[in-house]
């Protein structure tokens, strides 16, 4: 696990400025990804500079030290993440004549590369990664990124340069480029409190897409190439379930023996490693294999909250002490999310409107004390159907189906007669309201479920914001991926509609960036088990039944558990890994966030219209409401602005609209 960043000169060597030097000050501001060592390699004719932050796990040698160059001198790597097959690729290479001066999973690649051609070493390769490859022969630049975008990597064109890194603040570090908040972008963070797909919070600053790579000639032409797409992944799994007639014992087993030796795989390391441990199904899964598959205690880590609706410390505790793992627990205080809400900017790079980052990174920073790498249970949840807002979604998609779509239809343009604002009058104070914070806009979302709209439906539930292109000044109405209908009639059923838009949106631009950065910035490397592409495509091969059954969530994943932890340690409401930061926001947080919530401020920052924000902030302090998600959201923005972003007066006409 590193950091790597580039800069490319298209049409070769510039007197101005050296591209080493660039490089350099480029990794130089990601350096807690890598403590280890840094390197820089540039050809200067070529104007070409590859620099290198090291986390040193496997090849402690010098032999793993990069930018790497393969045996036969053609190819120059740069490299992040971690390979689980490594020695399989090895001895295919040594079958065929190349060899290796030491065991690092970066010389592996750069020689597969080197020897088969870069699509069909990634075809090959298992594991979490980000690279950029050289080709010195052809004055060729390949940018690749791993299939479920575990690892990070951004680039921009700025003229004729191509810059690119792990981390924005990289892209930033070359002084090559004078970025922009991409208000489009801004839109979509506000309704989802991320951005995903290939956009980011700047414009022009690009997110490479999972499962593809880019390759850059010197000509300034770029090709994509999509080598694992996650829609062709879904469809071909759904296609084949139950082919193969297995009994629920039979697929239990064979999920286990995957998920044994994935886990297994994930536990090579030169350094020591332990795991998260939340006391959940998937953490605690995780956990238990380790276990399994260890001849000593492993070592388990996890947070506690003094607010007993946050607190699973007591849970951890209970699975820790049946597989005898080696547990550390630590207590979570409002004053330790005061300490580091200042620093969450710089920790995180761009704006995240997902709370669970502080827990995130204490508990990162809790870990890095005593391990170098740590195993995490994220994955579980989208892989295997365990959000709660799956069964809610499809309990009101069966009613747009059969006898009762007329109904519902019916209902719907009943719906429809009131505008949003004439509801909000209606249900204001009434138990719809208060309990489940029913809104017009809400009430207009459910229509257009009613109507049929099965991406509608998956976009309202996501969206903290509904109305953010009312609330982002020049917003452009965002980037709306959520909400494409021929996308959700490919899928036969809706709960694999949602599964796939989560694995595609929200697991990689939300859950996977905030363990990339929560962990990298106590230069931790986190691991992810349930995410290995084997164990992917295996969940989508699986029947629905396997995953929600009788109103059970991830009930394979849960029986395989069993056989491991009781059920009675195990069996509970879910509740996710999150921090009450609806409380803090009343309390510690207050004076912080008033600040950034000023109506003044707002206005002359000239991001945002403040009338919706303010009001959903007096809702928020008076108790009448629970805005957490809304109000993290922007606060997320804001911090992030007064850090990066310069103010844009709203009375600009220079501005951009991004």
């Amino acid at each position: 696990m590193c950091g790597i960043v580039g800069i490319w000169r298209l049409k070769g060597a510039s007197g101005d400025s050296d591209v080493g030097a660039i490089a350099r000050k480029m990794g130089h501001a990601i350096r807690r990804r890598g403590p280890d060592g840094e390197d820089v390699w540039a050809d200067a004719e070529a104007g070409i500079g590859l620099a290198h932050q090291r986390l040193s796990i496997i090849d402690l040698s010098d032999a793993g030290r990069q930018p790497m160059a393969s045996s036969c001198g053609r190819f120059v790597i740069a490299y992040n993440g971690e390979l689980y097959n490594t020695q399989e690729i090895r001895t295919q290479l040594e079958s065929r004549g190349r060899n290796f001066r030491g065991h690092s999973d970066t010389e592996a690649i750069v020689e597969a590369c080197a020897e088969f051609g870069v699509e069909d070493a990634v075809a090959r390769m298992r594991g979490m990664f980000a690279f950029a490859l050289w080709d010195k022969r052809r004055r060729q630049l390949t940018l690749c990124r791993d299939r479920l975008g575990i690892k990070p990597l951004y680039w921009t064109m700025a003229g004729d340069q191509l810059i690119f890194g792990s981390e924005l603040k990289a892209l930033l570090a070359s002084g090559q480029i004078d970025p922009d908040v991409n208000r489009k972008s801004l839109t979509t963070y506000l309704r989802y409190g991320y951005v995903p797909g290939e956009e980011s919070i700047w414009r022009d600053i690009k997110k490479l897409r999972p499962g593809s790579f880019l390759t850059f000639g010197a000509d300034g032409a770029s090709r994509e190439t999509v080598y694992w797409s996650a829609k062709t992944v879904a469809l071909n799994g759904i296609s084949q379930r139950g082919a193969d007639g297995r009994s629920d014992a039979e697929q239990l087993d064979t999920l286990e023996a995957l998920l044994s030796d994935t886990v297994s795989r994930h536990m090579i390391s030169d350094v020591s490693i332990g795991a998260f441990l939340s006391g959940g199904v998937d953490s605690s899964l995780v956990a238990a294999l380790m276990q399994k598959n260890s001849d000593r205690a492993i070592k388990t880590f996890t947070i506690a909250f003094n607010e007993n609706a946050f607190n699973e410390a007591e849970h951890a505790r209970a699975v820790a002490d049946h597989i005898g793992s080696d547990h550390t627990e630590m207590a979570v205080t409002e004053k330790d999310a005061r300490d580091i809400v200042p620093s969450l900017p710089d920790i995180f790079d761009e704006p995240l409107g997902d709370p669970s980052q502080i827990p995130t990174y204490l508990l990162s920073k809790l870990t890095r004390q005593h391990v170098t790498v740590a195993l995490s249970g994220d994955g579980g949840d989208e892989f295997f159907a365990g959000y709660e807002r799956y069964a809610r979604a499809q309990s009101l998609a069966q009613l747009t189906r059969g006898a009762r779509a007329p109904l519902a239809r019916l209902a719907a343009s009943g719906v429809r007669l009131l505008p949003v604002k004439s509801w909000d009058k209606v249900l204001k104070g009434t138990s719809l309201s208060d309990k489940y914070e029913m809104s017009g806009d809400r009430l207009h979302k459910l229509a257009d479920v009613l109507h049929g709209r099965q991406a509608d439906l998956y976009r309202g539930m996501l969206s903290a914001w509904p109305d953010a292109d009312d609330i982002v000044i020049d917003g452009g109405g965002g980037y709306d991926a959520h909400c494409d209908e021929d996308i959700a009639g490919a899928f036969p059923d809706f709960l694999d509609y949602m599964q796939h838009m989560d694995i595609v949106t929200y697991l990689p631009e939300d859950i996977l960036m905030k363990v990339d950065r929560a962990s990298m910035a106590v230069s931790l490397e986190s691991r992810v088990p349930l995410l290995d592409h084997l164990v992917a495509e295996h969940a989508w091969s699986l029947p629905q039944s396997s995953k929600r059954r009788d109103g059970t969530a991830k009930w394979a994943l849960r029986e395989v558990l069993y056989r491991h932890v009781p059920k009675s340690i195990i069996d509970r409401p879910k509740m996710g890994f999150a921090a009450p930061v609806d409380h803090w926001l009343r309390g510690e947080l207050r004076d912080w966030a008033e600040d950034l919530l000023s109506e003044k401020r707002l206005r002359e920052e000239g991001y945002f219209k403040p009338d919706a924000i303010r009001k959903c902030w007096r809702d928020h302090l008076d108790g009448s409401r629970n805005f957490r998600f809304q109000l993290w959201a922007v606060l997320m923005f804001q911090a992030w602005r007064a850090e990066y972003a310069r103010p844009q007066s709203a009375q600009d006409p220079l501005r951009a609209a991004g």
